[in-house]
């Protein structure tokens, strides 16, 4: 089997842990594929861990805040994840751009041409609270008990809100409004605040649905690299887009191999299980966790044709590519919504 050799920047966080579809109905990004660059061999079937791809260095520039900014938002809207914005440009910064460089067949360097620069004419944009969006943030408990009582698991505050929306760290909303006089732990309708200007993720343009295969997709391959913590999609030999991720842990890594897709659904429920999180056993002590974006695995769920292993988002996205995970490919939720539409169920899924 050929396996093009990029940064795979797919790590898939395999959750050992059931799915539920939700009973409710709760209210909510594509790319064009490119060229990629040589190809490498893996090893059929079981696919164990190929040789690691080789990392690319490079030197980037010392860019001030704001252009680093600007930087991660062309990188981001063209679905080369450089993990949450902050205005740093660091390492999923360098592997966004290397694998964005790598698949255009351009040099592999950190230099920045000013056409990149040009596609975000604006850095930062202002966003204001609005009436609607207080039906995504509310209150949370903290036990799982608890939890398994609501229909819904909200945001719990409106900066959790509004940093997800604008793929950014919840500091660096704080940092970019630290000069006004908004409290952002406080935050009301009609509030005004400065955010990046990148392709927002609208979680209210969400629906409730259970993918179905795509024929124009069935091509699709999806590669997750455990050690580089990156997944990244292929039509053929074209690179289609690549993300962070966190792929298991020691305990539970994600499992190596080769994978399908059997079925992936929004808003899903979630299967919580001790047993089967941490000692990969299923047993009759779970709760049945309702969706939402504070849900364990986030907005999304794609199931691979293991019991319990599947790529999905995530409650917590700015620990993503560096806190383990229970087996599963955990991916942001602002990312793992555009992966849905750019992969179809049935596709093959090469863990290493």
């Amino acid at each position: 089997m050929k396996r093009p050799t990029v940064f795979a920047i797919f790590s898939i966080s395999i959750c050992a842990a059931s799915l539920a579809v939700a009973e409710n109905n709760w209210i909510w990004q594509k790319q064009q594929p490119v060229r990629a660059v040589p190809q490498r061999t893996a090893k059929p079937q079981l696919a164990p861990a190929p040789k690691s791809t080789p990392k690319v260095a490079v030197a980037l520039p010392n860019y001030d805040e704001e252009t680093a900014t600007r930087l991660q938002i062309f990188l981001d809207n063209n679905d080369f994840g450089p993990g949450k914005i902050d205005g740093r440009m660091g390492e999923f910064f360098r592997k966004a751009l290397v694998s964005y460089k790598h698949a255009r067949s351009q040099f592999e360097s950190g230099v920045v041409d000013q056409w990149m620069l040009d596609q975000v004419p604006q850095t930062f944009t202002t966003y204001t609270i609005k009436g609607d969006d207080l039906a995504f943030v509310g209150e949370n408990p903290s036990s799982h008990a608890d939890q398994a009582k609501l229909k819904f698991l909200p945001y719990t505050s409106m900066l959790e809100f509004v940093a997800e929306r604008f793929h950014s760290a919840e500091d660096y909303i704080r940092k970019l409004n630290k000069d006004g006089d908004l409290d952002c732990d406080h935050l009301e309708v009609g509030d005004e605040l400065k955010v990046p200007n990148v392709l927002p993720f609208e979680i209210e343009k969400i629906k409730e649905v259970q993918l179905k295969p795509n024929k124009a997709f069935a091509a699709r391959k999806i590669y997750v690299d455990t050690k580089e913590r990156l997944l990244e999609v292929f039509d053929n030999d074209q690179l289609v887009c690549v993300f962070p991720v966190t792929p298991g842990s020691t305990a539970l890594p994600a499992p190596v191999g080769t994978w399908t897709i059997q079925g992936a659904a929004t808003w899903p429920w979630f299967r919580y299980d001790e047993g089967m999180l941490n000692y990969g056993v299923r047993t009759d002590q779970f709760y049945n966790l309702p969706p939402g974006p504070n849900n364990l695995v986030g907005v999304v769920w794609m199931g691979l044709n293991k019991p319990g292993i599947g790529i999905h988002g995530t409650n917590n996205p700015e620990t993503i590519g560096r806190a383990a995970s229970h087996g599963c490919v955990r991916v942001a939720n602002w990312d793992v919504i555009r992966v849905k539409d750019l992969i179809s169920v049935g596709n093959t899924v090469i863990i290493f």
